[in-house]
This record gives C-alpha cells, structure tokens and sequence, in this order.
C-alpha cells in the first residue's frame, strides 16, 4: 500500500455521513472532493436547501461536485482528472457504475448501517428495528456494482435499546460508522484486513421506506405497533386517523393483558395516555401530532381535542 496520504473522494448525502467525512478530514489523508446529491426541495415550503455533507464540504472548502447523475462523462473525467487512490461511499444515494467504481487505483470502499448480508438497501436502521432486532451494527466494504453486496472489510455490533427510536439509532451508527471506516483504512494501509465475500445464502434486502408504510393497523399485535412506531420516527411516522385527520404516534408502550373489543378501540383515556385496543395487549399512546398541529403530549392534545372511550382509530 501507498505510505503517501491517500487521495480521497467522499461521496455522501444525509447526516449520517457527516461523522465520516468529519473524521476522515483530520485524518492523515487528503480528502481531494466531495460528491453530494443536488440540493433538494424540503418541508412544507419546498424550500430549496443543501445536503449537510454539502454544508460540511463548503465550509472546510473542500472541491464539491453535486452530479445528477454518476454516469454522466463530464462528471466522471473530472474524478480521473484529480487522480484519486480510494472513494470512500457513505449514505450518497445513487449506485456507482463499473465505469466510475474503477477509477481510483484501490477501488471503492462503503459504510452501510448494518450487519451485512442482513439488511441491504437504503433504509436498514428502521427495518431492524420494525423486525424486532435485538443487534446491528456497521459494515464496511469493498464496492461491486451490485447493491451492497461487494466484498467484507469490517463490522462493528451494537445493541438496539428495547426503546430505541430509528432517530437515536441512527446517530449511534453515524458515529459507530465514523469510527469503523478509520479503523478500516489503517488496517489496510498495515495490510491486517483481507476483503471476504458475503454469504449470499444470508443476504436480506429492505426497500426505501414509503409514507404508507407508517399506516397503523390496530389488529395487529401491540408489540408490533410500538416497533412500528420507534422505527418510523422520524419519518415517516407511524399515524393513525381521528375524525377525519391523520393523527401521528410519536411515543407510547405497550399494556399487556387481553382485551375484549374491536381492534382500534379506545379502552381508557388517562391524563397522560389514551389506551388502545389491539390485536393482543393494549397500546398507551404518550405524545402525537394532529394532522396540521405541533407535535404534544396527549395531555396537551387532549386539553383541546377530547377523545371518549369507544371511539375507534381507523
């Protein structure tokens, strides 16, 4: 390996990859650019804002490159022009084609929020915790074309709180990533690490997250609705509707013990919770948003929006 700082391009996007790129700027390396996706509309007023790996680059006036599309060949002589040793993938969001992926002389190396091969895809965090994981972790790897399916460098395991929200999650693997990637550069500089191929055999994809996915069903355990509601905040919320309205669950637990009832049911209204009806246990919802409102604990919510035993949440 090369006893020369490496030339780096970052590619990245979200929050989650500020860790990294944060890190390797103080590294001993030379972070020579970085590529962010466009800048995107965002909230209600569609306000145009950069991504924060974009915010990070511009103030340590790092060369930045926001490409619609990796493919594009002005884009990609650019890269070949800064000559670079490695690319370094966290959370950017388009796949790398083979044309791009060989262009540095030691390939492409990526940080992904799981342990591989579980849970490939864009969106790992919430489905470990939708599925009831009790552990993930990160996973750094060398690049193929494929969907994080290239070779295995290192992993690092953390466990997932039995309260954990896919937001608090999220910023320990962020920071877990972080820590992950450096210790993956120095091992290959050292040459302690050789990259191993996954085990197809083990391989689980998840899909990008849909805002219909939040949809609550209330015949279904109670235990499920509460992960649904850990993993879907922030987005895209787990929601159920009341009189018409979207109403979004940010926070309750679950009550156990069979109820007699329809699924969806409210069993008791409390000052600090309203208790639901669901296919086994009961869920206590502690703090909501009503479609158009702040988000409130439910004795906040309740104090202008009173809720009666036996209206049913659809």
């Amino acid at each position: 390996m090369s006893e020369l700082p490496w030339r780096i391009v970052f590619f990245g996007t979200p929050f989650f990859a500020v860790p990294s790129l944060q890190t390797l700027a103080l590294g001993p390396d030379e972070v020579v650019a970085v590529v962010t996706q466009p800048d995107r509309e965002k909230g209600r007023g569609r306000k145009v804002v950069p991504s924060p790996v974009k915010e990070f680059a511009l103030q340590k006036g790092i060369f930045l490159s926001q490409p619609e599309k990796v493919k594009d060949e002005a884009f990609q002589k650019t890269l070949r022009n800064l000559n670079p040793y490695l690319f370094i993938v966290v959370a950017y969001g388009q796949i790398l084609p083979k044309s791009l992926l060989t262009i540095p002389k030691l390939g492409a190396v990526n940080v992904h929020a799981s342990l591989l091969p579980k849970y490939r895809g864009p969106a790992p965090i919430a489905w470990a915790i939708l599925n009831g994981e009790k552990k993930t972790g990160v996973t750094t790897m060398m690049m193929d074309e494929g969907m994080d399916t290239g070779d295995l460098l290192l992993q690092s395991e953390i466990p997932i709180g039995e309260d954990e929200t896919t937001e608090i999650l999220h910023d320990r693997l962020a920071s877990l990533g972080a820590q992950v990637l450096m210790d993956t550069l120095k091992r290959m500089k050292t040459g302690e690490i050789r990259p191993i191929p996954q085990d197809q055999s083990k391989a689980t994809y998840v899909p990008m997250l849909k805002k219909e996915d939040g949809r609550i069903d209330w015949g279904r355990e109670g235990e499920v609705i509460d992960r649904q509601v850990r993993a879907f905040r922030p987005w895209p919320g787990a929601y159920t509707e009341w009189r018409g309205r979207l109403l979004k669950i940010y926070k309750g637990e679950v009550r156990e013990g069979k109820k007699t009832g329809k699924a969806g049911t409210v069993l008791w209204v409390s000052t600090n919770f309203i208790e639901v009806e669901t296919g086994r246990d009961s869920y206590l919802i502690k703090e909501v948003q009503l479609e158009g409102k702040r988000r409130m604990p439910v004795r906040d919510f309740l104090a202008g929006h009173p809720v009666s035993v036996g209206t049913v949440f659809s």
